[in-house]
Formats: structure tokens, sequence, C-alpha cells
């Protein structure tokens, strides 16, 4: 089966979640539009409940290695939410070349985040910084409804930054997040899929899942040991060759 071939991309969408937090989304829509053609709205709603459901079962594993830090999740998770819902919301107003022409300058942008040293909190940095988190929450949230994208490479440098975490917390962070903000954009696209007839195919949604979960697993054991930055540097490129051909797919082809 087509779809099948694409399962190696599986492992790797949850090798990226496990080792940097992110990278999910950024993997799953164009392997579900591109190699199993599916229709934009379609795919994103199905990348959500795939991304959702592989950073949910990789957080209990941080869990039970205390690596989450819940008031991180609250001040960045809530106000995520509810961007998540308006972006589901305004994406029925855009065809699908629209979105995916967005998604690809997100993809660059997450290569930019990539490709830059990691962030170091300035420890004079000031008291309202509680505030931008909830910002760029609601933003990033807003981010992931329209276009179905995590947004991990954007929520780990904002907590390391603003948050004052390590890269291992943010990291285990960054994926309930991801979780809650996947699970809310999921139920707003339901409506969506329902107006214009469309359904979900649960049997690929399933073992995506289900490779996406065995991914991670190797994802977080070599983020104990392996050279991130080198790592993120090489996934970074990636992004950037990524972002060009699906511009180029979605608006000059």
């Amino acid at each position: 089966m087509v779809w099948a071939l694409a399962l190696p991309g599986a492992l790797a969408v949850g090798f990226s979640m496990g080792l940097f937090g992110s990278g999910g989304s950024i993997l799953t829509v164009p392997i579900l539009v591109y190699m199993l053609e599916w229709d934009e709205k379609v795919a994103i709603a199905s990348s959500l409940a795939i991304v959702g459901l592989v950073a949910a079962i990789t957080s209990l594993r941080n869990l039970s290695a205390k690596q989450i830090d819940w008031h991180a999740v609250l001040w960045f998770g809530i106000p995520g939410v509810i961007g998540t819902y308006l972006g589901a919301y305004l994406s029925k107003f855009f065809p699908g070349w629209v979105q995916m022409a967005t998604f690809a300058v997100v993809m660059g942008l997450a290569s930019f985040f990539m490709l830059r040293p990691a962030p170091k909190r300035d420890p004079d940095a000031p008291d309202h910084a509680l505030v931008w988190i909830m910002i760029e929450g609601l933003a990033v949230g807003a981010l992931t409804g329209f276009v179905g994208v995590g947004g991990g490479f954007l929520i780990v440098p904002a907590l390391i930054l603003l948050g004052g975490l390590n890269m291992a917390r943010a990291t285990a962070s960054s994926l309930v997040i991801i979780a809650l903000k996947s699970a809310a954009g999921f139920i707003g696209y339901q409506q969506i899929l329902s107006e214009t007839g469309q359904v979900l195919d649960w049997v690929v949604i399933a073992c995506f899942v289900a490779f996406g979960v065995l991914g991670s697993w190797y994802g977080t054991t070599l983020a104990r040991t392996a050279n991130q930055a080198r790592l993120q540097q090489g996934f970074g490129g990636f992004l950037v060759i990524m972002a060009g051909w699906i511009l180029w797919r979605s608006v000059l082809a």
C-alpha cells in the first residue's frame, strides 16, 4: 500500500519530537499531502491527531522522569489552546494552497530557530516575562490551528529564554503543550471536515502514531548523549530545502 511507504517518515516524526520537542507536524503534513496526496485540510487535521497522540504518549515517559514544568505548561498551554481554536476557525476561510504556503514560511522560520545558537536566558530578564510567554502561547496556538504545526520550534526557545528552563525541561514541557494544542485544533477541524463531507483514515493515523511513538523513544534516548547543536543544524538545513520545495509546489508550480 502507498501509505506504508510513508511509515519511515512517521519514525522520523517521532524521532524529531523526542529529540528536540518539535518538528513533528513540520514533517507530517508534507508526508500526508505530497506522498499520500491527501487534501490539505484532511492532512492538517490528521497531523494534529498524529502529533498530539505521539506527544501525549511520549510525555508519559517524561512524566516518570519528572522533567515536565507544569507552571510553564499552564501559562503557555492555556493561551495556546485558545489561539488554536481561533486559528482552526479562521482556516475555513482560506483555500488549502494558502495554508501550505503559510506552512512553508513557518518551516523557514523553524529552520532559523534550528540553525541559530541555543538561546541563553538573561539573568536580569524583566519580571513581565510571564506575560510574553502567554502572548507567544496565544500566537503559536493560532499558528497550530491554521496550518497544523505544533510550534515546538517556537515553544522550546520561549521556555528557555523567557521561562528560564533548561533544554531538557523545555523539551519535555513543550510536548505536553503540543499535545494540548493539537487536541484543541483537532476538535476545531471536525466541524470543517463535517461541512465538506470529508473523513479521516484512522488506520493510517494509528500506524503513524505507532511508528511515531517508536521514533520518539529513540529520540528521547539519544537526546541524553547526542550533540544536539549539530543535530539541530542538520535538521535546520533540511527544513530550508523542504520549505523552498513546498513553497514552489503550493504557489509557483
